[in-house]
C-alpha cells in the first residue's frame, strides 16, 4: 500500500516538473520572446561597441601624447573626449530587461 502510494507520488511530482520546464521552454521560444531576446542583444552589442570606440579613442589620444612627447611637439596640450550624451541619439531612453517574466496568460 505505502510503495504504490509513494509511487504513484513520485510519478505525479515528475510529471508536474515535466509540465513546467515544457511550458518554461515553450514559453521561451514564442516570436515576441525570441524577437525580445534578439532585441535585447542587439543593443547590449551597440553598448559594447561603443564602449569600445571609446576605449580605442582613449588609447589613441594617449598615444599621440606619448609621440608628441617623444617627437618634442606639444600642439594640443590635453584633449578630452567628448562628454556623454544624456540621452541616446535616437530620441529614446535606454531600454532596461523587465524585472519579470512575461506571461501571455495574464493578459486574458
Amino acid at each position: 500500500m505505502f510503495r504504490r502510494a509513494f509511487w504513484f507520488t513520485a510519478g505525479a511530482a515528475a510529471g508536474v516538473w515535466a509540465t513546467t520546464k515544457v511550458n518554461n521552454k515553450l514559453k521561451q521560444l514564442t516570436p515576441e520572446s525570441l524577437a525580445a531576446q534578439a532585441a535585447n542583444r542587439a543593443v547590449d552589442a551597440g553598448h559594447r561597441v561603443r564602449e569600445f570606440a571609446l576605449d580605442v579613442r582613449a588609447g589613441m589620444i594617449q598615444r599621440e601624447h606619448e609621440l608628441a612627447e617623444a617627437l618634442g611637439t606639444h600642439a594640443d596640450p590635453d584633449p578630452e573626449l567628448p562628454a556623454q550624451r544624456r540621452r541616446p541619439a535616437i530620441g529614446r531612453a535606454p531600454r532596461t530587461l523587465p524585472s519579470h517574466s512575461y506571461n501571455r496568460n495574464e493578459d486574458h
